[in-house]
């Protein structure tokens, strides 16, 4: 099955590789975003959701099937995330209603549905893990939460078919994202490489020596398009991670053997990147000057207080699937693979650099999977 699609946010990590999914499937797609970037068998389709009179006009004569909304704006506090990011949703809907709207939407959120929002994040009663979709709301404001009411509302006046799915952290690439744990990692990497710095892990012991698991874009995109076109997905929400568990103590090293690097011991204490790249900068815009990168300011590329708070949470973390896998949906990615596919195209577009050979030492052993 083939149609229309609307990717809202596919300059995104999740939107670019949803989009490049439905193009290799056959489908006709439109990619929206404020600033669209230049994507394969992609239309761009440039609107800002904050403003409902410019989107109606923007999509005004888009007739899309399925839309698949993977964007939201972070604010200052969860009380304006929720009036901004519920907006957006609201603005969105409300302009593909004249032309007759879509029969599918789909939207993604995350596991902030049950660990909270960013000011409670992690904090108070917590439902049990692994996290299970039958598990309630938290009673707290949420705008996640805010979200699938735009979407349950507009989709019981307008007579479309929904999909929620909720990834843990997503690995994969693009510029300028609030949440990019997978290049803020490889930076991390190369700026321990150049400076000779310890590549410490930055996170709780609870995160060193718990299961955790994550999500792949490419995953994500997998299940997305298999929500639109399952019929039994309808009008359901789904958690989605790669189907492997694994413990940051095994991680760390792997991600370090990539780098050339030898990781550091972790002795049990919190050592947040935002204060250990607090300085960092200047010496990634001299990496990028020297090495040619395509991108020399390190706040386009890495989001540490994000990856902090993935990976400072007090709490083992793990996500249940057995409802996509009940209803068919069996795809698979090993997340170590995830991270070095990544990180290969990371250099191969050069984001980060090519591997330098230490003075003294041979050019360390590389992984490209």
């Amino acid at each position: 099955m083939s149609g229309t699609a609307l990717v809202v946010g596919a300059s995104g990590i999740v939107g670019s590789a949803t989009a490049s999914l439905l193009v290799e499937q056959g489908w006709s797609v439109l990619g929206l975003a404020r600033r669209p970037t230049a994507q394969a068998g992609v239309t761009p389709v440039a609107a800002d959701l904050q403003d409902a009179a410019a989107t109606a006009v923007a999509l005004a004569d888009l007739r899309p099937d399925s839309v698949f909304i993977t964007t939201w704006l972070r604010q200052d506090s969860e009380a304006e995330n929720i009036r901004v990011n519920s907006a957006m949703v609201r603005h969105l809907l409300d302009a593909l209603r004249p032309a007759g709207g879509a029969r599918h939407v789909a939207l993604v959120t995350g596991l902030k549905h049950y660990l909270g929002p960013f000011e409670a994040y992690g904090k108070g009663a917590l439902p049990q893990t692994p996290f299970r979709e039958e598990q309630g709301r938290l009673d707290i404001e949420n705008f996640y939460y805010a979200q699938e009411d735009e979407v349950f509302a507009a989709a019981k006046r307008d007579g479309f078919s929904w999909s929620v799915h909720r990834p843990h952290t997503v690995i994969g690439k693009a510029v300028g994202n609030a949440m990019n744990m997978g290049t803020t990692l490889a930076v991390y990497a190369t700026i321990c490489r150049e400076t000779g710095r310890p590549f410490r892990f930055p996170g709780s012991a609870a995160q060193w020596h718990g299961l955790t698991d994550m999500t792949d874009a490419r995953q994500l995109a997998r299940h997305l398009l298999w929500a639109a076109t399952t019929p039994a997905a309808r009008n359901e929400a789904f958690n989605v991670v790669n189907g492997d568990v694994f413990r940051w103590s095994w991680m760390w090293g792997r991600i370090a053997e990539w780098f050339g690097l030898e990781a550091a011991p972790f002795d049990g204490t919190v050592q947040p990147l935002e204060q250990q790249m607090a300085e960092d900068a200047a010496i990634w815009r001299r990496i990028a000057e020297r090495d040619g990168l395509v991108e020399a300011d390190l706040s386009r590329l890495v989001s540490p207080w994000h990856t902090d708070a993935d990976l400072g949470r007090p709490i083992e973390v793990v996500t249940d699937m057995s409802k996509s896998r009940r209803m068919g949906f069996t795809a698979y990615q090993p997340t170590d693979d995830a991270f070095f596919d990544l990180f290969a195209e990371l250099r191969a577009d050069r984001l980060i650099p090519q591997p330098r050979p230490q003075v003294g030492s041979s050019p360390p052993e590389q992984r490209f999977i």
